[in-house]
This record gives C-alpha cells, sequence and structure tokens, in this order.
C-alpha cells in the first residue's frame, strides 16, 4: 500500500487508555476478543477519550465478523477485518487514514463557516469547496467561483440561470433526497451524491449544508457547502479493484474468488438455485516455459483469459487462483448448461492458432449436489478435471 509503519501493541486496559493519553495514532486495530476484556470494551474507551481515530476490528473468522460487525459499526467502528483474509488490511487501514484526514479538513471548513464571517469569506474564496444558495425549488441565490469552476460554467451568471434540481443533480432519488432532508430539518447532513458537469461528465460531489435566515422579502433558502470526491471515489475504485484482480491476466484473484462464491452460496441457500464451478488446468504450462520462454508462457495465461472474458456473462466471474488454475462461477446454472459452457471455451481455444497451441483439462461441480462448501465443491470439481486429463493420457 506505500505506506510506512510505526506501531505501538497493548495487552491490557489501564495500557489502551494511558497510551491514548499520551500518543496520537492513525488508526487502531483491536481484535475482537482479548484476554480479560473485549473489542467492545476497546471502543468504549476510545469513545470516553473523545478522540476521532478510526477503529478496525479484527475478527477471528466469517460466523464471528457476521455477528459483530453491524454492532460494531453502529457504535462507530470503521470497518472489521477477517483474521484469515488479513490482506485486506492494508486497504482497510488506508481507507481510514484518508478518510479522517478529508473529515477532519470538511470539520475545520465547516466551522469555519459557522463561527466566523471572516473565515465565511475565506472559505467562499477556497477553490477546494463549492459554496451555493439555493431555495426549495433548486432556484441558485448565490454560488461562489469555485463552484463554478466546479461544474465547468463560464461565469456566476451562467450558472445561476440554471436549476441545481433539474440540471445539476442527476439522480431523482438523490435530488428527492437532498431537498426532502432540507425541508424535515433545515439542514443537510452529510450525503454523497452525483452531479453533472456543464459538458455532461458526472462528478461526486459530497455535501452538508444548513437553513440560512432570509433577508426582508428575500426567498427562504439553504446553503451547502459541495467538495468534489470524483478523484477520491475513483482512488479508492482503484484500489478495490488492484486488491481483487490478477495483475497479469486481469480476471478476479482467489480473494474475489472466495467471496463470491460465498455469497453464490447464501443465495442458492435461500432461493434454491442452484450454480456451477468450473475449474480449468492449462495443460503443459512447464513445457511452454521451458521450450518457448517465461514470456510466452504468461502470454498464455492471458489468451486464456481472454477467452474465458468473451465466453461469460456479465454475471459470472472468472478467476486465476493459481499459477496455471482457472475457475468460472456460473450463477443460475446446472450441470448441462456448465457442460455447454466448458466445452464451448474448449473448442474457442482449439481454434486459437497462435503458437504454441494451447488446451485445458475442465472440471465441473454443481451447488449443492456436488458439495455445500467451497472447499468440497472445488475437491469434486478437482476429481473431473483430473479424470478428464486420464482420459485425454489414455486417448
Amino acid at each position: 500500500m506505500d505506506f510506512g509503519v510505526s506501531s505501538d501493541w497493548v495487552q491490557a486496559p489501564a495500557e489502551f487508555a494511558e497510551r491514548l493519553r499520551t500518543q496520537s495514532y492513525d488508526a487502531i486495530v483491536c481484535e475482537y476478543s482479548m484476554q480479560g476484556w473485549t473489542g467492545m470494551e476497546a471502543l468504549e474507551l476510545l469513545h470516553q477519550t473523545n478522540q476521532e481515530i478510526p477503529f478496525l476490528l479484527a475478527t477471528r473468522n466469517l460466523d464471528e465478523a457476521m455477528t459483530v460487525t453491524d454492532a460494531f459499526l453502529r457504535k462507530g467502528a470503521f470497518d472489521c477485518v477477517n483474521k484469515n483474509r488479513l490482506n485486506r488490511l492494508p486497504l482497510a487501514v488506508a481507507l481510514a487514514v484518508e478518510e479522517n484526514t478529508r473529515r477532519k479538513e470538511r470539520n475545520h471548513a465547516e466551522m469555519a463557516l459557522l463561527h466566523s464571517e471572516a473565515h465565511y469569506r475565506a472559505l467562499a474564496e477556497n477553490p477546494t469547496f463549492g459554496i451555493c444558495r439555493f431555495d426549495l425549488d433548486g432556484r441558485f441565490l448565490d454560488v461562489n467561483e469555485a463552484l463554478v469552476a466546479m461544474l465547468g460554467y463560464g461565469s456566476k451568471e451562467e450558472l445561476m440561470a440554471v436549476n441545481l434540481a433539474t440540471a445539476i443533480i442527476r439522480d431523482p432519488t438523490e435530488r428527492a433526497r437532498l431537498f426532502e432532508s432540507y425541508r424535515q430539518t433545515g439542514h443537510v447532513d452529510l450525503i454523497e451524491v452525483e452531479w453533472k458537469r456543464k459538458d455532461g461528465t458526472p462528478m461526486k460531489v459530497r455535501l452538508s449544508g444548513r437553513q440560512v435566515g432570509a433577508e426582508q422579502g428575500a426567498p427562504d433558502g439553504c446553503e451547502i457547502i459541495a467538495e468534489d470526491i470524483t478523484a477520491q471515489r475513483a482512488s479508492e475504485d482503484h484500489l478495490r479493484h488492484l486488491a481483487a484482480t490478477d495483475a497479469l491476466t486481469g480476471l478476479a484473484n482467489y480473494r474475489r474468488l472466495s467471496e463470491t462464491l460465498e455469497s453464490e452460496i447464501k443465495r442458492s441457500d435461500r432461493t434454491s438455485r442452484a450454480f456451477a464451478v468450473l475449474i480449468f488446468d492449462l495443460d503443459g504450462m512447464k513445457r511452454i516455459n521451458d521450450r518457448f520462454g517465461h514470456l510466452a508462457g504468461n502470454r498464455a495465461l492471458c489468451r486464456l483469459a481472454d477467452i474465458f472474458r468473451f465466453s461469460c456473462r456479465s454475471i459470472d466471474t472468472a478467476a486465476r487462483y493459481g499459477g496455471d488454475e482457472f475457475a468460472i462461477i456460473l450463477p443460475e446454472t446446472r450441470a448441462k448448461e456448465a457442460g455447454a459452457v466448458g466445452r464451448r471455451i474448449c473448442e474457442r481455444l482449439s481454434s486459437d492458432k497462435e503458437e504454441p497451441l494451447l488446451s485445458v483439462s475442465v472440471g465441473i461441480a454443481v451447488y449443492p449436489e456436488d458439495g455445500t462448501t467451497i472447499d468440497t465443491l472445488f475437491q469434486s470439481a478437482d476429481r473431473a478435471l483430473y479424470k478428464m486429463k486420464q482420459r485425454e493420457k489414455t486417448a
């Protein structure tokens, strides 16, 4: 994740409270269950200090995570991480630290707006935050230059000639959310919505606002601060993509494969609809590397990945989970349809005349007939794949 880490470890509540009192931290990672106290007690101690430090909980297993995650998040924890999947921890820490930094900056800006006219003028001229005042019909009453630039208009007058509700807020649901919040409470809590720039391109903004007193004869209005978080969200999406993607082929990695399988098992248990898992083994990978070189071997893996992408539906998940091992999850699919997909992939691979020629062995397992857990599904598919390899050797 490209950041350095220095850490303190504590094992007792008193030691934890003392460190909070004397030290400064960017994030706290806590086990759910410790000797003599719990993660919930640690979170309560943090709350008592009135410090807003991101708190991340490390749980032992999926069942424990499902049990405690909601309770901890309601109490103010930032995220929960399964200790068996600690490759998620760097991303969770990075997002927590980044969000905490932005929250501090946002709180500082809002306090400036509320407490001082001089601070308000400084904020209004700040190129980072757009500020506007509008009425209940979405007509602009005032805008600052930062908002004009943010939305791509040529002048304040040009922007004020359009309607916030109909020309800038893209989603009717988000539009109703913003205006209904203002109508009911007189302020706008922190929300994220999608706006449309003058050129039609979308942008993500974070909004907060309050009702403002109107001068004699002037319409009532709401004043909001808009922060452009398009780049931030794109960066977070990119980090999540990297954390779930195989770097060579661009397919899902083992982590994403496992998460998708867990989700499909829950969905199948809920709907009683089967799903299939296909596993593929690229035949002769060592021979390809030895004869043609590792670059050709990497190219072979990417060629196979391209065929998977071409053969899969949008709801399917293709993954590389080992060196030359691949898998495809096919929702709403039984053995007959899964077999057709496997044959289609083999046929497309055989028609690829690029050297070296490639072939795969395939194994199929269907939930729940062939297994009710991830391990048993893969074991069943492995047995089917091994039988195919044996038939090819004797053919």
